[in-house]
């Protein structure tokens, strides 16, 4: 009995998307990827990461696109949940990536992490969030955070809408824990 208790304890993956934290726009000569984050997303970045600290939800493994917007907010947000920043993960194929480069990112990972966080970019998000569980997100704002748990062992286990949505936060949205 107690073997049976481990097995059934260890059966649970959490994905927490993290979008961007709002962007500037104020160099027009810049290159999308090179465009750092605005005054509202230096505050919000850091405010993200505090919100999923006060929640005791520090994931095991973060993984960002390496677009400067996305890097930093990923960077803000671990250095506020005391995520090892030398820890995050750079994916360049998170820049920009569909809905199903997403979930296919997620079911190649063979780290034994419970708790995944990812910081990218929409459309792809949105999508993404919208294929998990049977919670739907017109729009994933800018410093958003959507949390989904699977009842799996395994990352390549995680298929669309098997999902259990847990939560969805954002900038303005007063706190509650």
């Amino acid at each position: 009995q107690r073997g049976r208790l481990a097995r059934t304890i260890g059966t649970m993956k959490r994905i927490t998307l993290l979008r961007h934290a709002k962007s500037s726009w104020d160099e027009p000569g810049l290159s999308d990827f090179d465009r750092p984050l605005n005054p509202r997303g230096r505050r919000n970045a850091p405010e993200m990461g505090r919100r999923l600290k006060a929640r005791g939800q520090v994931p095991d493994l973060l993984i960002s696109s390496p677009a400067l917007r996305a890097l930093t907010t990923a960077r803000m947000a671990a250095r506020e949940m005391g995520f090892p920043e030398g820890r995050i993960i750079e994916e360049p194929s998170l820049y920009h990536a569909s809905g199903g480069r997403i979930l296919a990112i997620v079911n190649s990972l063979e780290s034994l992490a419970e708790h995944l966080m990812l910081v990218g970019h929409n459309p792809g998000f949105n999508d993404f969030v919208n294929c998990l569980s049977e919670a739907r997100v017109d729009n994933l704002p800018t410093a958003a955070i959507f949390c989904v748990d699977f009842d799996v062992d395994d990352w390549s286990e995680i298929v669309p809408g098997k999902g259990r949505f847990v939560y969805f936060d954002y900038p303005k949205r007063p706190f509650d824990r």
